[in-house]
């Protein structure tokens, strides 16, 4: 990273050191409540009933019902800066609940003892969180948004950290030994120094060093766009991170997805990052190749939620060929640390071959580095508390967000603005639907056919009932619209990167111009055609009505979305509150029909008070006020037969009501946004054999007796029955396949042809019986290419010849056996 390189070199001139940050965990344990059911270990409705049951009824072989999983057990370390250490162990074995925990971004539901340190502070005397970045293994991001669209907002949200306090002391100390800077990287640290840009040098600084340049103005994606490569996307998701300035990062399976030489390209820069910055890096990686393996300082093995061995990476394999085991030449140390702790595969390392073998559980490793003389050093060190005095006054964030209160609504509106702008085919869509069904509406109800008597009173109070219906369903387009950004929305939370309320402010008030434009378009093409009222100011507080009512209605829906989380269960919710909001509103069951224990119903309903501030506004007009034999307006009957028989000021009572709901709604949403944890629980289940091995396993204490334990599957008295399947052999060929895809309009207009061609002149055969393996970088195709040859793209251009058995490929008939 030469830049990075010339600016440190630039910083250390003037005797300036940069902040570092020592995290330690001593004695960490972690414990999840786990729930044990009959039978298989599924959440079916039976399970649960079977289980509630044999609870209530206190079977006996049933009484612990709730069971606590140890996740981490009593476990301590050192991460140093300036070293950039690897976490190994096999899945399951707490590593992504360590970097977790270390980074304070640990589920609030599990339990938690121990100690965690920063620069000797506690969690709770600095915000880990905002010190910290954590690197999931699962790539969440607005599909809507480009690579570095999505990197920019990262860096405004995540600020500056103390670079421009630093270019400050810089600027000084030269101007005291009269240093002349070099004017590139006194250009470069000046422009990674400012806060709150749209654009950043540092987000293309990224972009280079991820191999993200080739796709920075394309969106991300998901399953319904076409977007970028699952590797970029995981690329995507470490960049998103380390574009900040904070100086202790956990980054978890980073190589998800990615080809060895990526993947060894990324470690190279973040090993730059960690000695030239002095950062503290914390890598989980499964399977790296050996020289990705080189690269780090530190190793850190784990294995049934315990440290089997932390230290130097140069001292691993004399510490377990001193408890017997070897890593042969032709072996990547990796895989040999992983497959050590594994009952299975632990014999084939055995190079005492004067002595037999015996298995050597993960307490017999624990207890034999014990006497190591890494884990001496590291037991030394722990010992030795650390000295805050030490710690540098911008190492550690003792505020809560990186940003003012103004730079991040400003931050998150720029954002809520861009997304409407991307998704304006649904508004333009809903608003041009919307101006056909009011030309339908008014074909219906048109003036001519309508009289000033009871009986066509109904129908004009029947075309302002359907008027609000209509602006009420159309914000249901918000639901889907808000559910599908909420998993973004908690990890960015979860960050620290806004606030809730950062987020649904700018939410409702960028929808105020659609709600306005939807309410004018009904209001001025129906007003004077259906023949309401002719007053200007009637018209006008129509329209002022039909607006609040889009506005409550969209605050609903994005509350309903926040509140329940799951879009199939949200979509239903959804129609069964339409449909109690519009039984109650007092047109489809007039409000003295209402039955007397339902009647507060009526005053609840948003759509009620509508419908009185439609129905005053209409019929207390001047050509309603015409006397009866029974001395009352026409207008008050017929507001008396539905029981709105309100005076005329009730009109601005429903404005007041329905900019009530709107607050309300809002206020909800932001709350719900606040307080709801994110979906899925850290709860897990098992099934009641699984649960009496793991009673049993803690139960038993001697490592001899732990040999005699009996295995899960023997628990479990199966009998497995073998059966072979019929299925005839197949040859898929194909022949000069292409693949094409309409450029995008922001390539287009940079000079890119009209269509990209993604595959170019595949041909190739898969036979049966021969394992194939399709390998290639991130990015080079190979998802599209087994899409293109199941069948499974829908859009683009497909040219070539595809063949299954000698035959050209049908897909109907394929779709069965693929």
């Amino acid at each position: 990273i030469p830049s990075l390189q010339l600016t440190v070199t630039f910083v250390l001139r003037v005797g300036l050191e940069f902040p570092t940050i020592d995290v330690r965990f001593q004695n960490l344990s972690v414990e999840a409540d786990c729930e044990v059911v009959q039978g298989k270990p599924i959440p079916t409705l039976w399970n649960t009933i079977t289980t509630v049951f044999s609870a209530l009824t206190k079977v006996s072989r049933c009484k612990s019902q709730s069971y606590k999983i140890k996740i981490l057990k009593d476990i301590s370390g050192i991460i140093k800066p300036s070293r950039m250490t690897l976490l190994l162990g096999p899945p399951g074995c707490g590593k992504t609940t360590l970097l977790q925990a270390l980074s304070g971004k640990l589920n609030p539901s599990l339990k938690v003892t121990g100690e965690i340190s920063y620069n000797g502070y506690k969690f709770t005397e600095f915000v880990p969180q905002n010190t910290s970045a954590y690197i999931s293994q699962y790539d969440l991001h607005i599909s809507e948004m480009t690579v570095r669209e999505t990197l920019d907002f990262s860096a405004r949200c995540q600020g500056i950290g103390g670079r421009a306090d630093m270019l400050k002391e810089i600027s000084r100390r030269e101007k005291q030994s009269g240093i002349v800077p070099e004017p590139d990287i006194d250009t470069y640290m000046k422009a990674i120094s400012v806060e709150g840009l749209k654009g950043t040098l540092q987000t293309d600084y990224i972009l280079k060093i991820l191999g993200l340049d080739i796709c920075a103005d394309t969106i991300v994606g998901d399953a319904m766009n076409r977007g970028i490569s699952g590797g970029q996307k995981r690329r995507l998701t470490t960049g998103e991170m380390i574009i900040g300035p904070n100086k202790a990062l956990f980054m978890d399976e980073i190589s998800t997805g990615l080809d060895s030489s990526t993947t060894f390209q990324i470690v190279t820069c973040l090993q730059q990052l960690t000695h030239i910055t002095e950062a503290t890096l914390l890598v989980s990686l499964l399977q790296p190749a050996p020289e990705t393996f080189d690269l780090f300082d530190d190793i850190i093995l784990m294995a049934e939620g315990k440290i089997v061995y932390q230290g130097p990476r140069s001292s691993v394999q004399e510490f377990f060929e001193h408890c017997g085991f070897r890593c042969p030449e032709r072996k990547g140390v990796a895989d040999f640390l992983q497959e050590l702790l594994s009952e299975r595969d632990q014999a084939q390392y055995w190079y005492r071959k004067d002595q037999p073998h015996s298995f050597v559980s993960v307490d017999n490793f624990i207890v034999a580095f014990k006497k190591f003389q890494a884990a001496q050093k590291l037991n030394e060190e722990l010992c030795t508390p650390f000295n805050k005095r030490e710690s540098h006054k911008s190492a550690l964030s003792f505020n809560m967000y990186s940003m003012g209160k103004w730079e991040l609504l400003k931050t998150c509106m720029a954002r809520e603005w861009l997304l409407m702008k991307r998704n304006s085919f649904v508004h333009i869509f809903k608003s041009s639907q919307l101006v056909v069904i009011a030309l339908i509406t008014m074909t219906i109800f048109i003036r001519t056919r309508m009289k000033l008597d009871l009986v066509h009173a109904s129908y004009y109070q029947g075309s302002l009932f359907y008027a609000l219906i209509r602006l009420m369903t159309t914000g249901i387009t918000e639901l889907a619209l808000t559910v599908s950004r909420l998993s973004v929305f908690y990890k960015q939370r979860d960050f620290y990167f806004y606030p809730a309320w950062a987020y649904s402010i700018p939410a409702a008030i960028l929808k105020i111009p659609f709600s306005l434009m939807d309410a004018f378009l009904w209001t001025a093409l129906t007003y004077y055609v259906i023949g309401y009222s002719p007053e200007p100011e009637r018209f006008f507080r129509l329209l002022f009505l039909l607006f609040l009512v889009h506005q409550m209605a969209i605050s609903l829906f994005r509350l309903i979305a926040s509140v329940v989380r799951d879009p199939p269960f949200a979509a239903n919710f959804s129609l069964f509150t339409l449909l109690v909001i519009f039984l109650f509103s007092g047109f489809i069951i007039p409000r003295p029909l209402l039955p007397a224990w339902v009647k507060w119903g009526f005053w609840l309903s948003p759509l009620a008070y509508s419908e009185i501030g439609v129905a005053v506004n209409e019929f207390l007009a001047p050509r309603w006020q015409q006397v009866s034999s029974s001395n009352a307006t026409l207008g008050q009957q017929v507001l008396e037969k539905r029981g709105l028989n309100f005076s005329d000021y009730y009109y601005w009572i429903s404005v007041g009501a329905l900019i009530g709901f709107w607050m309300i709604f809002n206020i909800g949403f932001t709350f719900a946004l606040s307080l709801l944890k994110p979906p899925g629980s850290s709860r897990a289940i098992i099934s009641h054999e699984r649960f009496s091995y793991l009673k049993a396993k803690e139960d038993l204490s001697d490592t001899a007796q732990q040999k005699e334990l009996p295995s899960v599957d023997s628990l479990t008295e199966r009998k497995v029955k073998e059966m072979v399947l019929p299925f005839k052999p197949i040859t898929i060929s194909f022949k000069d396949v292409q693949y094409f895809v309409d450029t995008p309009k922001k390539l287009r207009e940079q000079g890119y042809p009209q269509r990209l061609q993604l595959l170019q002149d595949i041909t190739g055969a898969f036979r049966p019986g021969v394992l194939t393996a399709l390998m290639g970088v991130s990015g080079a195709g190979k998802t599209t290419l087994m899409d293109v040859l199941s069948g499974r793209k829908t859009g683009g251009y497909i040219e070539g010849e595809i063949r299954i058995g000698g035959y050209p490929k049908v897909q109907e008939t394929y779709a069965r056996i693929s």
